[in-house]
């Protein structure tokens, strides 16, 4: 049986384990962290430091039982190795310190070994401390834990029989009619993760061990293995000698000296592989002993094994889940002078192999190293390890946080790839995920349209690489892709052409989708005197963060909550300041959750996904026997094949937080002040609306269709299909010109409307609308001037002509400023679209979209400049004859008119 020990850092995880191997015979001498001679700490930094930083095994037996203890590290930093261990464990002792409690990092484990579904035993370590209180622990456990944690001291009593049964209700019945819990019952309570048998004493004074021990000896069940062979790699390492060495758990079968392993893609014959073991070791501290076979069950170090990873799943074993830990801080190596960064690339590959989170990066332009690290104690180690196997002596820069992108909302992405005697095309349904389901893939695409090969082919493309987001180009994580339609060509279709393809329909799906850009939160815990709530709870709320005061005793305050990573760095050493060193903080990563200040990070990468050529957001078609690229917004208009997909909200409800700059994002603060994060966007259909009311009035074709060819213009089967189409593409003709003018931001931006407004806003709308009436008689243009009227509830889109231009008030929760971005965004590539308006942060993103921009003072000058032409044109010419009211109302109105205004009946 494998047993896992996981512990928040400085519970006393090393020390039980010292202990455990001491009773059970294992070591002759326990060792101690102080004296920096434990058992299980073989690596002399570990012992310099007092942590544990890369998981150990050992052996011992108890009773006749014969266990594989590994040993994980505590410290967060090293979060990964403790995961990585956790795929192999049969049953996990997570100990906790009796001084301390359940701390931010336990709750972390506890949610960790439930999604993998690992049995729990609880040892609380140091009851033997001033202050204890084993009742008042036993309580917290099944309050913040589980309510199936039970003191197993008590096994047998009546209470503690009543307490198990409850935890199934078909047991509780039996209990009920007989007055008795089995064992074998407990057991299987235990095993399904329903009750957790809890331990208490002191590791160091080798109190309550013993009844640890006999605990997993009774309750414990061990596993039945199948017989055909199958195995689960955990880790990668190396010896002294440099040999690359596979760590593994045997889970079927056995394995033998020489035996062949197989691995790869199966269904794939050309990426299988087979390779020979050479040597079996099973480790007990950093000593080993070679085996010639190693057993179910047992926990090993293979030899002769180069493309395995941690993980894997050999034989009939399947690969694990993908962790649920990992780095949020990615810094840049800073090599030695005279050092190549293309010769050490290499070998830091090997050590991307032992710890695959390190995600090695290598920028080509600027010939740098990069890595994502967990923090500074893993920094240090990782500046040891290098020095100590490569020999030289390397700098990190300052860590960047790592961000990463989702969608909001539903989308259909679509790509093409058909330059000539080339052809795919694939058809992705792009929903949103919970919060840390990362990324899944599936198809609902017939086999009639697309064979089963193809389908394979294209799920293998989006889990083959890390996709990058069109708002900072991080990787884009919470979401489920589904091929829902393709097409291949008999003759001319390659495996390559569904990469490109595939590739292509995500970036498509991304630009059209409504994207939110995501960062790393902490759950924190702050401990600080009671003087200092105040000044603690106020940094948390400057830090975008939350908390709650937890308890508050003994002049001791606890504080508990969340916050942003990035907000977050650095505050250690204030809360050590202003608490005068009576403070302390715990930070554990809670996920990944919106940025709390995205438009910010979005400017500062500068990031344009239309200028990155490795991950393209256009389709190639073919026409004339020639390829020619169409833009990822048109490309919808030339796509062969009608995935029969509705989406009622073209890119997505926007939920939450940030909107992508590609389908009418929100950028910073509104007109009004309203708050960004509320803030929802003008659909599509809206938009479609008022340009067929506008710039498609005049046209022979009023449908502007687009979208999927329809059955009326012959769309085809794929049976039917058996050549590209050929198109023609032609030129565009000289674009309509737009001017869209934020209402409100003119009037209180010219001093005469602002005067106005303050005594009455409708006669400065209406003196607003006349003077651009005027200036649209000259240029002769779409002009559309746009009102907030968010406001206003249940509010629609409301959109009117004025004489000869548009005006539009926007629906409830839209800004002027979110309409004209979206409008901006959405017609910039068709039209020449110019925006009047002096906000600062709209005319940065007007100005990003490749619109002209117009500002409110140069509005005025145009608008006194056409004043001025017509008033040359028509009211100052001599002679002219002027049209008055009174020459074309009839006889008697002019009567009675006159009368009302009291004038007299001759003038």
């Amino acid at each position: 049986m494998v047993l896992g020990i996981l512990a928040h850092v400085d519970a006393g995880k090393t020390t039980l384990s010292e202990a455990l191997l001491y009773l059970a015979g294992s070591i002759r001498k326990m060792g101690r962290v102080d004296n920096r001679d434990a058992f299980l700490d073989t690596y002399a930094l570990e012992r310099a430091r007092g942590i544990t930083i890369f998981s150990k095994q050992a052996a011992l037996t108890w009773e006749g039982m014969p266990m594989t203890l590994l040993d994980t590290p505590g410290h967060v930093d090293f979060s990964a190795e403790m995961e990585r261990t956790l795929q192999v464990l049969d049953y996990a002792v997570l100990v906790i310190s009796g001084a301390d409690g359940v701390q931010s990092h336990t709750i972390t484990l506890w949610r960790l070994l439930a999604k993998y579904r690992i049995p729990v035993f609880l040892f609380v370590n140091k009851m033997d401390q001033p202050g204890t209180d084993r009742e008042q622990r036993m309580r917290e456990l099944q309050k913040r834990l589980d309510d199936g944690c039970a003191d197993f001291a008590g096994a047998g009593t009546e209470e503690f029989r009543e307490h198990a049964a409850m935890c199934d209700e078909t047991l509780l019945e039996r209990y009920l009619e007989t007055g008795d819990v089995e064992d074998d019952e407990i057991r299987r309570l235990i095993k399904e993760r329903r009750l957790f048998p809890c331990f208490f004493g002191s590791a160091l004074k080798l109190t309550g061990v013993e009844e640890l021990l006999g605990g997993i000896r009774r309750w414990a069940m061990v596993p039945n293995y199948p017989q055909e062979f199958e195995a689960k790699v955990y880790k990668i390492s190396r010896d002294d000698q440099g040999n690359r060495l596979t760590h593994l758990k045997i889970t079927g079968g056995s394995l033998k000296v020489k035996g062949i392993i197989s691995g790869g893609n199966t269904e794939k014959p050309s990426e299988t592989w087979q390779e020979k073991v050479n040597q079996i070791r099973v480790y007990s501290g950093d000593r080993y002993e070679t085996v010639a076979e190693a057993e179910a069950g047992t926990i090993c170090a293979v030899s002769g094994l180069t493309r395995t990873y941690p993980g894997q799943g050999l034989g009939a074993g399947q690969d694990s889940m993908v962790p649920v830990l990992e780095p949020v801080l990615n810094y840049q190596v800073k090599l030695p002078e005279g050092c190549d960064g293309a010769v050490m690339l290499p070998k830091f590959r090997q050590l991307e192999e032992e710890d695959p989170l390190l995600r090695v990066v290598w920028n080509e332009e600027l010939k740098e190293i990069s890595m994502q690290l967990m923090g500074e104690v893993q920094i240090e180690v990782l500046k040891s390890l290098i020095e100590e196997r490569f020999g030289i002596q390397v700098e990190f820069g300052t860590g960047n946080i790592v961000y990463k992108e989702t969608i909001s909302g539903t989308v259909e992405g679509v790509g093409h790839f058909e330059p000539l005697r080339h052809y795919a095309e694939v058809h992705l349904l792009m929903e949103p995920g919970e919060r840390g389901s990362g990324l899944q893939f599936e198809t609902r695409c017939s086999e009639d349209d697309l064979d089963r090969n193809w389908q394979r082919l294209v799920l293998t493309h989006l889990e083959e690489r890390v996709h990058r987001g069109v708002l900072t180009g991080a990787a884009i994580t919470d979401m489920k892709i589904t091929l829902v339609a393709g097409r291949a060509h008999n003759k001319h279709t390659e495996g390559g052409d569904f990469r490109q393809a595939t590739y292509r329909a995500l970036r498509q799906g991304l630009m059209e989708a409504s994207c939110i850009l995501l960062e790393p939160w902490y759950t924190f815990r702050l401990e600080v005197p009671e003087a200092s709530i105040g000044r603690a709870m106020t940094d948390i709320e400057k830090r975008c963060g939350t908390c709650v005061i937890e308890e508050n005793r003994q002049g001791q305050a606890v504080l508990t909550g969340q916050a942003p990573v990035a907000a977050m760095r650095g505050y250690q050493s204030e809360v050590i300041s202003y608490t005068r060193g009576q403070g302390r903080l715990a930070c554990t990563l809670k996920g990944y959750e919106p940025c709390h200040n995205s438009r910010e990070i979005i400017e500062q990468t500068g990031y344009d996904p239309d200028r990155d050529m490795e991950n393209p957001t256009g389709s190639v078609f073919c026409a004339h026997g020639a390829g020619f690229v169409v833009s990822w917004d048109r490309v919808k208009e030339y796509m062969h094949v009608d995935s029969g997909i509705v989406i009622e909200s073209p890119g997505g409800e926007e939920r939450e937080g940030e909107k992508s700059p590609f389908s009418g994002r929100n950028q910073g603060q509104s007109s009004a002040g309203q708050n960004a994060c509320a803030e929802t966007w003008l659909s599509t259909d809206e938009i479609d609306a008022i340009l067929e009311r506008t710039f498609y009035s005049n046209s022979r074709d009023k449908s502007a269709r687009k979208g999927y060819p329809g059955k009326s213009r012959g769309s085809r089967s794929a049976a039917a299909y058996s050549g590209p189409v050929t198109r023609t593409y032609q030129k565009q003709e000289a674009r309509q010109e737009y001017l869209l003018v934020d209402g409100y931001n003119i009037i209180f931006a010219w001093e005469e409307l602002r005067e106005l407004a303050l005594d009455n806003m409708d006669g400065a709308r209406g003196r607003l609308m006349d003077l651009l009436c005027n200036y649209q008689a000259i240029r002769k243009c779409c002009l559309m001037v746009v009102f907030d009227a968010y406001r206003v509830a249940g509010h629609a889109t409301e959109v009117s002509e004025y004489h000869n231009i548009q005006v539009v008030y926007t629906k409830e929760a839209e800004t002027a400023d979110q309409y004209i971005e979206k409008f901006a965004h959405e017609n910039a590539r068709r039209f020449d679209v110019s925006v009047a308006t002096s906000d600062g942060v709209e005319q940065v993103i007007i100005l990003g979209q490749g619109c002209r921009l117009i500002s409110a003072r140069e509005l005025k000058e145009e608008l006194d400049r056409v004043n001025g032409m017509l008033r040359e044109e028509y009211l100052d010419q001599p002679g002219l004859k002027r049209n008055r009211l009174y020459d074309i109302l009839p006889e008697e109105v002019i009567r009675q008119m006159r009368e009302a205004a009291g004038e007299d009946k001759k003038d």
